[in-house]
């Protein structure tokens, strides 16, 4: 339900709604905007008569939310969420490019990468200490050797680190060393790692199961902001269709949509998306296009050679000039890079 206030309610007014609210057993989510004020409330408010709260002089208006989710819902939060990462904003006007290898592979690789996607325009770095194969016979990643490597390639370029966790004990040494704590799309419904991560106030980038719905998707981001952790960022990532030509069909549709639906901010990842290293360009300009506040770009400076997902990541030369190129786009859509 949504508790829109007049311009004139004053501060006494909330406080005794709140009050009176709580009591009951709901939570209020409060939202300050430019052109709005209003409470959230969470809980079953079914039992709640409109008309009764429309008694209380600040109230202008009175809603119920169709959505299951709440605190992810736009109607709680009209304005955009903007959360910071290290110092990077992610949400603004500024399109932010996260970018590295899949896996991290030696301290020399991850760095080498750190550089030279820095050195083009990526803000952040990003790189996979533990790795969830399909087959158990694949790379499985270094692990805490690769967290330590990672945190050397941040030493090295000042570009905060982005990698995935895979489960909840894990969460203490992620918490620590890690800038953004990633949830990959084959653990977006594990509920028991979403509450845990919900008791953090590390920002997570949630990305969209291989088949799951908008509403599925934003629901698990409804999992971790119920813990009380808001800093949630989302991530389409392509999802399962009859397609076999790319590895996932990558769904540009779902950022307007989640934009709608929602106010966190929405990255996109071409490169998992088409499983194709030409792909990842036109892919990456679509999604500025429709409005990405982000994007998640694989980058290694030898891909014959990776030991995970060379076929679709750039170049370090290749990613250069696609950041040249964004530019011109993100122009044209009133944004920066």
């Amino acid at each position: 339900m949504i508790i829109v206030f007049k311009p004139t309610a004053t501060v006494e007014d909330k406080s005794r709604l709140k009050a009176q609210l709580e009591a009951r057993g709901y939570q209020i989510h409060a939202s300050e905007g430019v052109n709005a004020s209003l409470f959230g409330v969470v809980g079953d408010t079914s039992a709640l008569d409109m008309n009764l709260l429309l008694v209380n002089e600040g109230v202008e208006k009175v809603m119920r939310v169709q959505e299951p989710f709440k605190r992810a819902n736009r109607a709680f939060h009209p304005e955009d969420s903007i959360v910071n990462v290290a110092g990077v904003p992610i949400g603004g006007k500024k399109i932010q490019v996260i970018a590295g290898p899949c896996s991290v592979e030696s301290i020399e690789q991850i760095t080498a990468v750190a550089q030279d996607v820095k050195a083009s325009g990526a803000t952040l770095l990003r790189g996979g200490a533990f790795k969830p194969r399909t087959s158990p016979y694949s790379f499985q990643g270094l692990k805490e050797l690769g967290l330590d490597y990672l945190k050397a390639a941040r030493e090295a370029t000042g570009l905060p680190i982005v990698t995935e966790i895979m489960s909840a004990d894990k969460i203490e040494r992620f918490v620590e060393d890690v800038d953004l704590i990633q949830v990959g799309a084959r653990n977006m419904q594990n509920f028991e790692l979403l509450k845990e991560l919900g008791k953090t106030n590390k920002p997570i980038l949630l990305k969209r199961g291989l088949s799951a719905t908008i509403e599925e998707w934003i629901m698990s981001a409804e999992y971790i902001m119920a813990g009380g952790n808001e800093n949630v960022i989302l991530c389409e990532r392509g999802i399962r269709t009859f397609e076999h030509y790319t590895r996932n069909t990558l769904d540009l549709s779902a950022i307007p949509a989640v934009k709608k639906l929602s106010h966190l901010p929405v990255v996109v990842d071409p490169s998992h998306a088409a499983g194709l290293w030409w792909m990842v360009e036109p892919l990456a300009k679509a999604a500025v296009a429709v409005g990405a506040d982000g994007l998640l770009i694989e980058v290694h400076n030898n891909p014959e050679c990776a030991l995970c997902d060379g076929a679709q990541s750039l170049r370090p030369e290749r990613f250069a000039r696609l950041m040249g190129e964004l530019k011109g786009i993100a122009r044209i859509v009133g944004r920066d890079m």
